[in-house]
């Protein structure tokens, strides 16, 4: 059954669910009528004797008091479930989102049960990465800027030597270019999330690119003894050529970044039925719940910020796989290697 035939009979559950409830409205109002013209039959007996209007009267006051007993009676069940629900969104907009639900009753009710409370899961999540967000944004500018800053002061000083002048200013124009990519990142990001159409684009020749973000690279790989493995057939893609680069650039440098000493990086590019798909896969694993955000702004892994970056090189390499019409995907391969894939439909070989 697709979504949308399946959306329509939930559309179409839910109608007959409320045409139950008014129905149940509806059989209480005939009741309500029955017993107030049975009791005002019997009553009138009693004051058969009094003016039109006190029977009236009479007769108006018991209906109300009949009317209400009956619709507490019959109406308090089939609402309790909205009046839950209603006291639970109230939570939720007051930032409650720990609330839970636990309705029972027809199908509907227990799938509205379900569908709330991962609505509220999902909020409760999305609160935490917000707040994550805004607690790696701010450490990611403010170490930096307070480095510079307190540097800045000691060089200030006269007793210092030639050697502690040259590495403090080499620690000041380290965490400069540090702020510059980090600026430079944010203003890519920004750029590419509100770009909808692709420019400039042209047939590229992946394979060298993946090459040339490798020896851009060198130094970065060699430093920790990293052995890069990349063979593969030259493979093309229509597509922008500076975004492309990117894209390669910021998973060979992720690969690097999160490889042991020692250790392997390899590189797969290969043409399938449905288009090209290039791997890019590290040693190491990486836990579930961090596989989950890893394209997410600012997300880093590691918490600690040992690591250089600003969790934001793979965010920028989704949004332009995405934009070629492709799919960036992450995941653990079961052997103690983590693999990052980037498949591209519209791939063809030369």
């Amino acid at each position: 059954m697709n979504n949308k035939l399946l959306e329509k009979v939930k559309r179409i559950s839910l109608n007959a669910t409320f045409i139950i409830l008014q129905f149940f409205v509806l059989l209480s109002t005939a009741a309500l009528c029955f017993v107030c013209m049975v009791l005002a039959s019997r009553l009138s007996l009693v004051i058969h004797n009094s003016a039109p209007r006190v029977q009236w009267l009479f007769f108006a006051i018991i209906s109300v008091m009949v009317g209400t007993i009956l619709s507490a009676v019959f109406m308090r069940r089939p609402l309790r479930p909205f009046s839950q629900l209603l006291d639970a969104l109230i939570r939720i907009s007051k930032g409650d989102y720990s609330v839970r639900l636990n309705l029972r009753g027809a199908h509907m009710i227990r799938e509205l049960n379900q569908n709330f409370n991962h609505m509220a899961s999902e909020l409760a999540s999305i609160e935490m990465l917000r707040t994550d967000f805004i607690n790696n944004f701010s450490h990611e500018f403010k170490t930096p800027i307070v480095s510079i800053s307190g540097f800045a002061k000691m060089l200030k000083r006269d007793n210092l030597t030639a050697e502690e002048r040259a590495e403090y200013l080499d620690i000041i124009i380290t965490e400069s270019d540090r702020l510059t990519t980090l600026a430079n990142n944010v203003l890519s990001l920004s750029k590419i999330e509100n770009q909808h159409i692709l420019t400039d684009t042209k047939i590229v020749n992946i394979s060298e690119q993946i090459r040339l973000a490798v020896a851009m690279l060198a130094q970065k790989w060699e430093d920790k003894r990293i052995d890069i493995r990349f063979d593969a057939e030259e493979m093309y893609l229509c597509g922008n050529e500076d975004m492309l680069k990117q894209i390669w650039l910021n998973l060979v440098d992720n690969a690097i970044k999160f490889s042991p000493e020692y250790g392997t990086v390899h590189i797969d590019a290969r043409q399938q039925a449905m288009g090209m798909v290039v791997s890019v896969m590290n040693e190491g694993e990486l836990p579930e719940d961090v596989l989950a955000h890893i394209f997410d702004k600012f997300y880093q892994g590691n918490t600690s910020h040992t690591e250089q970056g600003n969790g934001l090189g793979l965010t920028i390499a989704k949004k332009i796989t995405e934009l070629h019409g492709g799919t960036l995907q992450v995941a653990n391969k079961g052997d103690g290697h983590i693999a990052l894939m980037a498949g591209f439909p519209t791939a063809k070989a030369d």
